[in-house]
């Protein structure tokens, strides 16, 4: 089970849920990172940059959350991402 207050260290999304989380190359559950942004052990989109993942996790999020709208959903994840593991590199 997963503790609260775990976020994809890629995009932000809470990993509420054990079938939330990516997978290793080995296909075990990954700990770090969900479904959407890591599969088999890579990076669904290994060439993304910070601005574009920033866009990609605000649109994901305002479409999801009708009490939002995208350009919330933009500032907020610009204050996020920098502050998680794949973008402190």
């Amino acid at each position: 089970m997963q503790a609260a207050g775990q976020f994809c260290q890629s995009c932000g999304m809470p990993l509420t849920q054990h079938e939330m989380h990516g997978t290793d190359a080995d296909g075990s559950k990954n700990q770090k990172y969900c479904l959407y942004c890591f599969k088999d052990g890579q990076f669904t989109q290994p060439d993304a940059t910070l601005e574009q993942m920033i866009q990609i996790s605000a649109k994901g999020w305002a479409d999801q959350d009708p009490t939002v709208t995208l350009q919330q959903a933009m500032e907020q994840m610009a204050q996020i991402l920098p502050n998680l593991e794949r973008w402190q590199q």
